[in-house]
């Protein structure tokens, strides 16, 4: 797996164009910045990009609980390519059983094996946090003890492989400043997510693939919306338009290839976070739960063509993440008015690498149910 190079360095991309500066040794405890223009190279390669795939996770919102047995989660499709060695197609169909939570085989690619990139977008742009650790925790350190988990072997029935050490995440961090397309304050859009990632892969030159996934980390405060209609969208602000949580994409760029990423709103708000009284506190433990989920679908189902129930859309097809996205409704306490609970993600507490986290269930069609550690170090 490749790693970021050690050497620090500032970066700033305009049109094409990468500048290299030394680098004081204040500068070199920052991590790498990538500046990018929406009018650059990297916004061309977007407006020309093709197979694009989203599929996201619905918020706890009555826009969401609305948006049910819609698109507004995204879609899936058919493989645009071969199945690779070692996809793991269902024996149910030819048992003649089904279990209705199963997820089903649809052909298309898996991830078997990948490094995580971490990218922090507008982390000195004058919100409420300042630091990786005071806006998400450590997501870093989270991945590294989900790779080296029991955990993450939820996921070799549908990859086609059980060795381990398969799933790392880079040790640097890099943070992008980025303007959105609709103007200073205004949401991001997918297309500038892809903006981001696409000149973090060109200025880095980083692998792409189904051995790369980019997970992009946005401040408190910056909307993101599936379009620039800015009517589908993770936005505490606006309750109208706040549908999901985060997501998980696939597209293909015609100079750097197939990019898999994810998209981490901050996860710290009411519709988004986890149960309070967590093991990290409320924040880390909410970020890390919303990323454990993306990270598991985006293994087993990265262009929305491999594993997902088809059969169950009550809400939207249901990837092995959905499935065991459990809630927690808690009644408000006497002395505040109105009827209304208060609605919590309700992950459970595991053990990963011999470090306490609150991290969802994954649904196992080994086990028909929903699977989390069985608790003790290395799990």
């Amino acid at each position: 797996m490749t790693s970021l190079p050690i050497l620090r360095y500032t970066l700033t991309v305009a049109t094409g164009a990468i500048l290299m500066s030394c680098a004081t040794v204040k500068e070199q405890q920052r991590p790498p910045t990538v500046a990018v223009s929406p009018s650059a190279y990297d916004r061309q390669q977007v407006e020309h990009s093709q197979h694009f795939m989203r599929h996201a996770m619905p918020a706890n919102t009555p826009a969401a609980r609305a948006a049910q047995g819609t698109k507004a989660f995204g879609g899936h499709s058919n493989p645009a390519s071969p199945t690779p060695p070692g996809s793991v197609e269902s024996s149910q169909s030819e048992q003649g059983i089904r279990y209705p939570g199963d997820v089903q085989f649809h052909g298309g690619n898996v991830v078997q094996s990948a490094e995580e990139y971490l990218i922090y977008v507008n982390l000195a742009s004058g919100t409420s946090c300042h630091t990786i650790a005071t806006c998400w925790g450590d997501p870093s350190g989270f991945l590294h003890d989900l790779g080296l988990s029991d955990f993450i072997h939820v996921v070799d029935q549908y990859v086609g492989v059980s060795s381990g050490f398969r799933y790392g995440v880079s040790q640097d961090s890099i943070t992008v400043n980025y303007t959105p397309t609709a103007g200073p304050g205004r949401p991001f859009t997918d297309a500038d997510i892809q903006t981001i990632v696409h000149a973090v892969v060109r200025a880095h030159g980083l692998p792409t693939g189904y051995h790369s996934i980019f997970d992009v980390f946005l401040v408190p405060g910056q909307d993101e919306c599936s379009t620039s209609a800015f009517d589908t969208c993770y936005s505490p602000d606006k309750p109208a338009t706040f549908v999901f949580c985060a997501d998980h994409s696939s597209v293909d760029f015609s100079d750097v290839g197939h990019v898999l990423y994810t998209i981490e709103p901050y996860a710290d708000v009411t519709g988004c976070s986890s149960r309070p009284n967590g093991p990290n506190g409320q924040l880390v433990d909410s970020t890390n739960n919303v990323l454990s989920h993306e990270t598991f679908e985006i293994i087993s189902n990265p262009d929305g063509t491999a594993w997902w129930n088809e059969l169950d859309t009550a809400i939207f097809d249901e990837e092995i993440g959905d499935e065991c996205s459990f809630l927690l409704f808690i009644p408000p306490p006497p002395a505040l008015p109105g009827p209304q609970s208060v609605v919590y993600f309700d992950p459970s507490n595991v053990i990963l690498n011999g470090h306490s986290y609150l991290a969802q269930p994954e649904y196992s069609n080994d086990q028909h149910a929903c699977a989390v550690p069985t608790g003790g170090p290395g799990q």
